[in-house]
């Protein structure tokens, strides 16, 4: 598969956290944060641009009616299309990588800084 272009930084955010299914605004704020471990947090603004860019790049589509819903009538649904799904899932393994290598600099970070303490502290 040929590679998409580069997503902004929000972008990217909203179609990692639709591979897991359909979601509204307000569940995909909470997701994005939650993927993010609380880094990203979204604003309404951000969200909806966001979604509104996504919808007409055709990475996304709004499912409100695809099926009869239960809860509140003015939510909004959101789900990757086809397209959509491959570069999510293309820019996820993309990012699995670099999440490791932060992950590793971190703990070392954190074994060096409890060594210093260590040391300060005899």
């Amino acid at each position: 598969m040929p590679r998409s272009k580069p997503l902004p930084a929000a972008s990217l955010h909203v179609v990692l956290a639709l591979l897991d299914g359909e979601l509204h605004g307000y569940a995909l704020m909470r997701r994005v944060d939650e993927l993010s471990g609380g880094a990203v947090r979204m604003g309404p603004g951000t969200l909806y641009g966001t979604l509104n860019r996504l919808v007409e790049g055709g990475l996304i589509e709004e499912t409100t009616d695809r099926s009869p819903r239960t809860d509140n009538e003015r939510r909004r649904y959101y789900d990757l299309t086809p397209n959509g799904r491959a570069v999510a899932i293309e820019r996820a393994q993309a990012v699995e990588p670099q999440q490791r290598v932060k992950a590793a600099s971190a703990a070392s970070r954190s074994r060096r800084l409890r060594a210093s303490i260590v040391t300060a502290i005899r």
